[in-house]
């Protein structure tokens, strides 16, 4: 459930990431062929877009770390707690790999 929620807050991120930057793209052309004081309006307008997206992506950037701090400490945990389910699974997953990889 938590995975849906993540994929679809990602989804709605990137939209909004996408609608920003192309906003701050109809301006900037806009901007272009206007002149005076209109065009430097709409330059300063997309800039501010464009600079608030990047402050939404280092958000976002910062969210990733922290959860996959967690995720790393979790698995460090887990390795800790129960080694030798660790070197199985990582066996296994070594088995499929190379079984994988021979069959081509």
């Amino acid at each position: 459930m938590e995975e849906t929620n993540s994929t679809n807050a990602q989804g709605k991120m990137i939209d909004n990431f996408k609608h920003s930057l192309d906003a701050a793209e109809a301006m900037l052309r806009e901007a272009a062929n206007s002149t005076g004081e209109r065009a430097a309006d709409l330059r300063e307008r997309a800039m501010a877009s464009i600079n608030a997206t990047r402050d939404a992506m280092k958000d976002v950037q910062q969210a990733a770390l922290v959860h996959d701090r967690k995720a790393v400490h979790a698995t460090d945990d887990y390795v800790h707690d129960k080694p030798w389910h660790a070197v199985g699974i990582a066996a296994a997953v070594g088995l499929v790999l190379g079984l994988l990889i021979s069959r081509r």
